[in-house]
């Protein structure tokens, strides 16, 4: 049989040589798998790249089955790091449509008027969900186009509808700063980045204590206390560095942490980020317009925080503070310590007694959660998670009794430095201070104005009169030189009112013998 013009084409298309004798060339074409590939030219690997890239963007914006708030990226965070990641919905940040709106409003009241990316910045949420709520009130008409702004963006401004909603708003609570987060995730990262999963080693407690001269029994004491992660009594006489020392622990536990700028509690705003006490210390920049981790910007990142509350300290300060003009709350010190320090500076000359502080924390010290209460009437339970530092210049057994005392299950005397230490100390500061040390007047100190006194001797007396020193040498226009009658006119002023104070106890102490 000869091959038609129609056999070959089918040949042709099945991929097989022109057919020959009686086979078909419809059974040729069924029987033939299609090559894909065929005709297709060489994939460019840059285009694979960018396609690449585009698929993992993708996979990072999220779905509603997207990472919760609060867990680490897979990508970029290290697994054993808390780092909240923003989320996918209002829902999923633990808000309704109407709070988010609330804080819309409010800021355009107080703006004018402004972008969506604008308000979306303000209070600290996407910009798609932001963009989504900001239309259907435009729908609602409470607020309106203004003009267009880039990146199929609007300028919104308020209707007379939106402006008197904004002012009731405004009139229970000021506050139109970052959307609150949610009590249940901030007590997730408390948990997440507790004391207790901190374990300090010596080598970290020697970095964090390197500019201070403490001895290796005194580092060995500090170290259980400090790895305890509960409580510790600091005491002993004045000038020994019991504050510095407290200022200091923090710096042995991880570096950084994140906390919310605000937590939302059933209407309540309570802020607890404080300039004032938390150091902030900003996420690196990622190169792109991008940023592929996705940090949930209501939340901030600060140093471990070191919070010193002295003499001032009241019973109002334990408890949520509510400013009745603005309508927004404080988060109490024991709050914004979390994570951290909080040390109880000359305690026992507080202006509240004694009792009523250790009767407030005698249950958080014990069970590590506290009870606050709101404006609103309820009682909320939160996390009691610091390192809890008592400094005293005051014998511990005579400020609290036995039950108190049994929940700080460390108490540390700072003890007087040695003469070798003192020695020490003179030889370090000097050149801090702009001085040569020179041992021939550190010795006619020593022997001066310490041992034929019987003056004790204090971790703070040879940077006290070495600024005494510099002081007169700045006066006189002199050069900073270590001389005996410097420091002869350093002791005349420093020990003035103390010498009379240690010649009066000397005196009673050898009348009594």
């Amino acid at each position: 049989m000869s091959v038609s013009a129609e056999d070959n084409l089918l040949a042709r298309l099945a991929g097989k040589p022109s057919p020959a004798g009686g086979s078909d060339p419809w059974a040729l074409l069924a029987a033939t798998e299609p090559d894909h590939d065929q005709g297709i030219e060489k994939k460019d690997p840059k285009l694979e790249v960018l396609l690449s890239r585009i698929n993992r963007l993708a996979e990072n914006s999220g779905e509603s089955t997207g990472p919760v708030p609060g867990t680490p990226s897979r990508e970029f965070a290290d697994p054993n790091t808390f780092l909240p990641i923003e989320p996918d919905s209002f829902q999923q940040a633990g808000l309704s449509d109407s709070e988010v709106e609330a804080l819309a409003l409010k800021y355009l009241l107080a703006r004018g008027d402004a972008s969506g990316r604008e308000v979306a910045e303000q209070i600290k949420l996407p910009f798609v969900l932001v963009d989504k709520l900001l239309r259907q009130m435009k729908n609602d008409q409470l607020i309106v186009h203004r003009a267009a702004a880039p990146m199929n963006d609007f300028q919104y401004e308020l209707t007379e509808l939106g402006r008197e909603r904004a002012r009731r708003l405004a009139q229970h609570c000021s506050y139109f700063g970052a959307a609150p987060v949610a009590l249940t995730d901030y007590v997730a990262a408390v948990a997440a980045q507790s004391l207790t999963k901190q374990h300090p080693t010596a080598e970290a407690l020697r970095q964090a204590f390197g500019d201070l001269l403490l001895s290796a029994k005194m580092l060995d004491r500090l170290g259980p206390a400090v790895n305890s992660g509960r409580g510790l009594f600091l005491y002993g006489a004045p000038g020994n560095g019991k504050t510095s020392i407290a200022e200091r622990v923090t710096a042995a536990f991880g570096q950084y942490i994140w906390i919310p700028r605000t937590i939302g509690i059933d209407g309540e705003i309570i802020r607890l980020f404080d300039p004032v006490n938390h150091e902030e210390a900003p996420v690196e920049a990622t190169p792109g317009l991008i940023d592929p981790r996705r940090i949930d910007k209501r939340w901030v990142r600060v140093r471990r925080p070191t919070i010193i509350a002295a003499g001032e300290l009241t019973m109002a300060s334990l408890e949520v503070a509510v400013n009745v003009s603005t309508g927004i709350c404080e988060a109490p010190l024991q709050l914004k310590s979390n994570c951290g320090t909080l040390v109880i500076d000359d305690f026992g000359r507080q202006r509240m007694r004694i009792d009523e502080l250790l009767n407030r924390w005698i249950v958080p010290l014990e069970k590590h959660y506290d009870f606050l209460n709101l404006p609103n009437g309820k009682k909320i339970q939160v996390p009691f998670d610091q390192l809890l530092v008592f400094s005293t210049n005051l014998e511990p057994q005579e400020l609290v009794d036995e039950a108190f005392l049994r929940r700080i299950p460390y108490k540390i005397e700072v003890l007087d430095p040695t003469e070798a230490e003192f020695r020490n100390l003179f030889e370090r500061m000097a050149p801090k201070l702009g001085f040569e040390y020179r041992q021939e007047p550190v010795e006619y100190l020593i022997d001066r104005h310490y041992k034929r006194v019987g003056r004790p001797f204090r971790f703070c007396h040879p940077r006290d009169l070495l600024l005494q020193v510099r002081n007169f040498c700045a006066y006189r226009n002199e050069p900073l030189v270590l001389k005996n009658e410097y420091f002869d006119l350093a002791c005349e002023n420093y020990f003035a009112v103390m010498y009379e104070k240690e010649q009066a106890q000397r005196s009673g102490a050898n009348a009594a013998g």
